[in-house]
């Protein structure tokens, strides 16, 4: 009986001396594998107003209310204005009595100026006539010599007094001097009129589209100057969804990608977009690129300016690959190729392995393993050790988040790269 125990034992202790360590072990099999991303975002007017004051004035009205909807035109804010309309008044005075000077060089003015003409006509007519008998009396020795001069310097005044009715003839003509300096006159009347009008119409402030107000920063009695935003309006138009994106993340972003949105006050509540446009520059302070999302539906009614959004897109999809858990990678050889233990013939073996698509724990498999193969999944193993397979049940994720660059770049590390 002692004999018989001693071999028993010894031959326990060689079985557990010969006897394989169990290790935990995968069998690889074909799986849908997912790629996504996820990163916060904020909505986004398709366009934002500031409305201002382009003159120095004191608020009469403010006639909306932060929130509220407003169409094009609606008055916003008004100034009083009451020295305004004055100087509209005074430049509309202004600009009718030049309109009625020139319309009185057209009609009496030009009728007087014509009769003058006909007068001093006359006038030297009959000045000539005496200056023509006067010298002949003279020469017949009836009158003086300086009788002769005194005809002569009324012949003379005549002429001057001709020659001036003349030039006011013309003067008064439609291509005259004081006709042009009338119509000069209207014009500037008509520019300060102008003028006058549009710095009233200033101290009336509009909507410049259908848009909501989202700030309200002026009150009435406030004095108001050019430069000062009063009010914030966003445009009616698509809403926008904005978000900064790690640029570690650039190259897996393409317009027209998918992506679901939950709102963090609404996390029930899920909708649909797509990526609309990636910015050509990167924000070199923030190392982060500005993505803008296309809502693919009307947007939903709780949504409001500035609100956080939660953003997943999908960057890549294979509905069926050979997947492996990165956490089996022993070694990385090159960009896209591994090192991995795969148990053979009840031992530890090193396999190269390429790899395609990557996610946050996952790769698939384009080359080196096949389905049904064991890959080890433990760190202790060594290869070419004897070893038994521990099956470990694991299945794949598939998001990347991008909340931070420093959890970004994180996430990119532990996915062994792009």
């Amino acid at each position: 009986m002692g004999a018989v125990a001693l071999v028993v034992a010894a031959a326990g202790t060689i079985y557990w001396a010969l006897r394989a360590p169990s290790v935990d072990a995968l069998t690889l099999k074909q799986a849908p594998l997912l790629r996504t991303l996820q990163f916060s975002a904020r909505v986004a007017s398709l366009s934002r107003v500031e409305i201002g004051s382009t003159v120095t004035a004191r608020v009469s009205q403010v006639l909306v209310l932060e929130g509220a909807g407003v169409r094009k035109g609606d008055v916003l804010i008004q100034l009083e204005a009451d020295e305004l309309r004055a100087a509209v008044a005074q430049a509309t005075a202004s600009e009718r009595q030049a309109e009625a000077r020139i319309a009185g060089l057209r009609s009496s003015g030009r009728s007087a100026v014509k009769a003058g003409l006909v007068q001093a006509d006359a006038t030297l007519k009959a000045a000539e006539s005496e200056f023509a008998r006067t010298q002949q009396l003279v020469a017949q020795g009836f009158l003086s010599a300086s009788r002769l001069d005194d005809a002569r310097r009324a012949v003379d005044v005549a002429k001057a007094q001709q020659a001036g009715a003349k030039a006011q003839t013309q003067a008064n003509d439609e291509a005259g001097t004081d006709l042009a300096q009338a119509q000069a006159q209207l014009a500037v009347a008509r520019a300060a009129s102008v003028a006058a009008k549009a710095r009233l119409a200033q101290s009336t402030l509009l909507s410049p589209a259908d848009a909501r107000v989202l700030t309200r920063d002026v009150e009435p009695g406030q004095i108001v100057q050019p430069g000062k935003a009063l009010m914030s309006l966003a445009l009616n138009g698509p809403t926008q969804l904005s978000a900064q994106v790690d640029e570690r993340f650039l190259e897996q972003l393409q317009t027209n990608q998918k992506a679901f949105v939950v709102a963090d006050a609404f996390p029930g509540k899920r909708f649909s977009a797509r990526i609309l446009t990636i910015a050509p520059a990167v924000d070199a302070q923030r190392g982060a690129i500005e993505v803008k999302f296309a809502l693919e539906q009307q947007a939903p009614s709780y949504l409001r300016e500035d609100m956080t959004l939660s953003v997943e897109v999908e960057t890549a999809r294979r509905d069926r690959a050979l997947v492996l858990p990165l956490s089996a990678v022993r070694a990385q050889t090159s960009e896209s190729e591994v090192t991995v233990l795969v148990i053979q013939d009840g031992r530890a073996r090193d396999r190269s392995v390429k790899l395609g698509l990557r996610t946050l724990d996952a790769a698939e498999v384009l080359d080196g393993l096949s389905e049904g193969d064991l890959v080890v999944m433990s760190s202790a193993a060594q290869s070419g050790s004897r070893v038994s397979a521990k099956p470990v049940d694991w299945k794949p994720g598939n998001v990347t988040k991008s909340t931070s660059q420093q959890d970004a770049g994180s996430a990119m590390t532990n996915a062994m790269g792009r």
